[in-house]
């Protein structure tokens, strides 16, 4: 059985060492990686962003955890809907809709998923 842990390791490393050796600026926000989180001892689904350090390295800076959501409204994905449709669809904007819903894949959306178009901090 393969270790997706360790691989998701050595890929969020890979990716602090190309960002370091690129010299860009760059933001990590809305990191939605379980393994990530465990990683970094927060909880899944916070947001972490990336700083630089007193020497002007990289470093992770824990932000406050995204609140655990209650789905008081569900919606049944039907033909032809995306993710966009049924967000515009319920009035709500895409930002809303993806963090009522922080683990759908957009792009693999299917016919009877159920998705939460409004929600409550618990």
């Amino acid at each position: 059985m393969a270790n997706h842990g360790a691989t998701a390791i050595i890929l969020v490393m890979s990716l602090f060492v190309a960002v370091a050796l690129s010299g860009v600026d760059a933001r990590l926000t809305a990191v939605r990686h379980n393994a990530v989180a465990a990683l970094h001892g927060t909880k899944p689904n916070a947001r972490l962003t990336v700083g630089r350090d007193a020497n002007g390295g990289y470093a992770l800076e824990k932000a406050a955890p995204v609140p655990e959501l209650t789905c008081n409204k569900v919606h049944g994905v039907q033909v032809g809907e995306t993710c966009s449709s049924v967000a515009e669809g319920s009035g709500l904007s895409q930002d809303d809709f993806l963090g009522f819903n922080p683990n759908i894949n957009c792009e693999k959306m299917f016919v009877g998923q159920w998705v939460c178009l409004e929600a409550t901090s618990a």
